[in-house]
Order: C-alpha cells, then structure tokens, then sequence
C-alpha cells in the first residue's frame, strides 16, 4: 500500500533544504489537506500563515538562533529535557525513543559525561559552545524557502475548556496531514521550537507575524524540498528509534501488552 510506505517514510528533517522557492501548488495542496482534517463538529479551528519574504525568515532565524544560545547558555534545555536524552546505543535500544547523544551536534559530544553537570556547563559556556549551536540554528532556519505559523482560533481554543483540547486535537490532524503529504512531495518539515524556550521570544515572532488578537500561535515549522540524496530514503526497519508495539500497544486491557507484532513489520 503506497499510504503505509509514505507513513513508514516519514520524518524530521534536520539538515538544510534546496534553495528552491516551494511551489504555488504544492503550498496550495499542502493547505488543502491540511483544512480536510477531522474536527469536533467540523470547528475547523486551525489558522495558517505562509512566510516566504526572505527579510521575515531572516528576523525568525536570528529570533530562533538566538533562543537556541540563550537555552543552552543557562541549562534550562539540558534541565528540561534531560530524560529524553539517551548515551550509549544499548540504552537506545532498551527505550526507543528519546534521541543518542551521538546524533546531536558534533561540537556537542565531547561534553556526553558532564553535560548536566554544572562544571560541563561552564566549560562549554568558556568554550562558546551556545553560540555555535544558536548560528547553526540561525543558518538552518535562514535557509528555509517557506516557513509555516499554525495558529487556533480563541473563540475555539479556550485553555481550561474542553474545546480548548479539541482544538489543539484538530490542530495536531492537520499538521500530520501536511507532513505525511510533504514526504510525497520530496519535502522536508521541522518545527521551529526553540523560540518557545525562552521567555519573550515568541512574542516576537508574533508581532512579526501581525498576530491578531483573535488568534494563538501555536507553531512554527520549516519547510523545503530535500537534497535529491534525501528523497523517500530506505526504511530501516534495524532502527532503535521507535517503542516497539509491545511497549505501546495492549490487547483487551490494559494489563495485557501485545507481544506478537514485535519482530516483523506487517507486509502491505
């Protein structure tokens, strides 16, 4: 089945994207499928805003790279996400999920045994370490052709209210719309997150984006086309990325994990 090869192939993407500006139709079929996402009682609550004017996703990319320097700076990222942090291949294995530190930034794992420490944090604040992730960020963002603000409506996303729930359920429908249809489309996506780490930056953003009062902006996402070597890559089915079934999915109740879909994925 061609939809459960597109699922299976989907993907963050963490490198650059080719410089070519992403076409008038495919932004079109992008925001179409994302509008045909399930709703409570068809609210539709979702916003978009399409970024391409390059002065914009300049100001975006400093904002982002300079959330990324001041987060890693003063050890709030470290602290905040310290459980999902994995440092041998055999815890990888044992959890499936977080991310191995060998797959963060090289200039990052010579730190592997100090990072949460407060001596491995002033040594790589001494050896400027934020900032050359914070440019790195700054760069990956800055080279994006398009970026994508989602927004809810307020009249629909009520926080305390259940259809404050509804509407970031809806939200999370149409944003997996679009990122199933992007690997189709020889695209990447990735959330532009660390603006949100960092108290004010997203207000920036924001105003950038002329937010009006009426709408919350949820997220931000990077998108492209990828590099022709990065196009619908091979399915690794040996990856230790992902739970399997049996640590997520249980058979009558909850005290009964399904075991028996381990080993080998189902065959289309």
């Amino acid at each position: 089945m061609e939809f459960l090869d597109v699922v299976r192939r989907r993907k963050t993407t963490n490198g650059p994207f080719r410089p070519d500006p992403v076409s008038w139709e495919h932004q079109r079929l992008l925001m179409e499928v994302a509008g045909r996402a399930p709703s409570q009682l068809n609210s539709q609550p979702w916003r978009f805003v399409i970024v391409e004017e390059r002065d914009t996703i300049e100001k975006i990319a400093r904002i982002s790279g300079d959330s990324m320097t001041e987060a890693m700076s003063n050890g709030t990222f470290f602290e905040r996400y310290k459980p999902y942090f994995r440092f041998s291949a055999e815890e990888m294995a044992e959890k499936r999920s977080g991310m191995l530190f060998d797959k963060l930034p090289a200039v990052l794992r010579p730190f592997t045994k100090q990072v949460f420490t407060p001596r491995g944090q002033k040594l790589m604040n001494g050896l400027r370490v934020p900032q050359t992730l914070g440019e790195e960020n700054r760069k990956l963002v800055a080279g994006s052709p398009l970026l994508l603000g989602v927004m809810l409506d307020r009249s629909e996303y009520r926080p305390g209210e259940l259809s404050s729930f509804y509407s970031v359920f809806s939200m999370g429908a149409a944003m997996e719309n679009v990122w199933l249809s992007t690997v189709e489309l020889g695209m990447g996506i990735q959330f532009v997150s660390f603006p949100m780490e960092v108290p004010g930056k997203w207000a920036e953003i924001e105003s950038l984006l002329q937010v009006p009062d009426e709408l919350e902006l949820m997220a931000v996402y990077r998108l492209g086309y990828l590099p022709a070597d990065q196009v619908r890559p091979a399915i690794d089915w040996s990856s230790h990325e992902r739970k399997k079934p049996s640590q997520y999915v249980f058979r009558g109740t909850c005290a009964s994990p399904e075991t028996g879909w381990d080993e080998t994925p189902p065959v289309p």
